[in-house]
């Protein structure tokens, strides 16, 4: 898979933006990087090898659950 894809949730928090969640299919694969405040990231390979439909599942993840990774990002910055 080429690696031009990057799709990524990023909010405002504490007037500072913050990537929340990543989509990228760099390292040869397509995955979602799960952000987390102190800089770690969690790597979440997702097995669709098809660049329109990997970007077409990182649009809707994001759309239908910005709120909940935004949730779990602020939580975790306490």
């Amino acid at each position: 898979m080429p690696d031009p894809l990057v799709s990524q949730y990023e909010a405002r928090l504490e007037e500072k933006w913050h990537g929340i969640v990543r989509y990228d299919c760099s390292h040869g694969f397509f995955h979602r990087d799960v952000l987390h405040p102190n800089g770690d990231k969690d790597k979440y390979p997702i097995p669709i090898t098809n660049l329109n439909d990997a970007l077409l599942y990182a649009e809707q993840d994001i759309k239908d659950r910005w709120k909940w990774y935004r949730d779990r990002f602020k939580k975790e910055m306490k």
